[in-house]
């Protein structure tokens, strides 16, 4: 089968389950060729030999099952840095850019600040903010030890040396310490949203947080304050219905100036707390 038949034929297959079948056939192929995607547009013509087409099905498959591009290829891009990602890690989404856009507005570029980013996964969030502020001491906390071995491994390829990664639950490893900012982006899905369906390859603990949604944004809302510095801020990723019920949270927890921010399809996504008014 030529390269160009072979691209053809699982773009078809893939309309149904993506909204990118061409690029994602494209990505597939160069993978099971091992090659980039400028070999695919100027050797059209080449022929696949069978064991390199039996490992295209393979990864074709996957993909016609739901499993995200990122996981099959490995990587992800975030703030334009190449992130490695695997199944116990939620893949970045566009929208959480807004939470690393938000802290950088509140960290002056010369600052020499203490930042926590909780729940850290792939170190997203942390290597993006690392890489902006260099003289910030940036602490990436997570509860999964696989999920914060990607991160650590993703700090090791940014070549940043302003990072560390701590096992542990939320605050509970950095009890003892005060830090300028703190960012999150926490499981927030209510846990029998028909929406975990489609995010069934995801690790279900990094999305689902009880009944509805909101039980590590609670504890978010109680705990950081003691571990926040007087003039410092949160900032909290959360679903786009939930700008209510989050600005409560934080009203009762004793959180000022919460105001909430809309991401780029103009949902509200991310609020700020500070914890003494500005």
């Amino acid at each position: 089968m030529r390269l160009d038949a072979a691209i053809a034929g699982a773009t078809k297959r893939l309309l149904q389950s993506s909204d990118s079948a061409r690029l994602d056939a494209e990505i597939l192929l160069c993978q099971a060729i091992d090659m980039p995607r400028s070999y695919l547009f100027a050797h059209p013509e080449d022929e696949l030999d069978p064991l390199t087409l039996q490992r295209f099905e393979s990864l074709l498959a996957r993909r016609l099952d739901g499993e995200p591009m990122a996981y099959i290829a490995g990587m992800r891009e975030f703030w334009s840095q190449e992130l490695l990602v695997s199944p116990a890690t939620l893949v970045p989404r566009p929208e959480t850019e807004l939470v690393v856009d938000l802290a950088l507005r509140e960290i002056p570029r010369e600052a020499v600040w203490q930042i926590l980013d909780l729940g850290t996964g792939s170190g997203a969030i942390a290597v993006a903010i690392a890489a902006e502020r260099a003289l910030c001491e940036v602490t990436a906390t997570d509860f999964s030890a696989e999920a914060l071995a990607i991160a650590a491994e993703n700090v090791r390829q940014a070549n940043l040396s302003n990072v560390t990664c701590i096992e542990g639950d939320w605050t509970k490893p950095v009890a003892k310490r005060r830090f300028e900012v703190i960012v999150s982006n926490p499981p927030y899905v209510n846990d029998d949203d028909p929406a975990l369906l489609a995010l069934r390859h995801e690790p279900r603990s990094a999305l689902v947080s009880g009944r509805d949604g909101l039980d590590d944004l609670r504890i978010l809302a109680s705990d950081c304050m003691a571990i926040l510095a007087a003039d410092g801020c949160v900032i909290l990723e959360h679903g786009a219905e939930q700008q209510q019920a989050v600005a409560a949270l934080l009203e009762a927890a004793g959180w000022v100036d919460i105001a909430c921010h809309n991401d780029l399809a103009g949902k509200p996504r991310v609020t700020v707390a500070r914890h003494n008014g500005k």
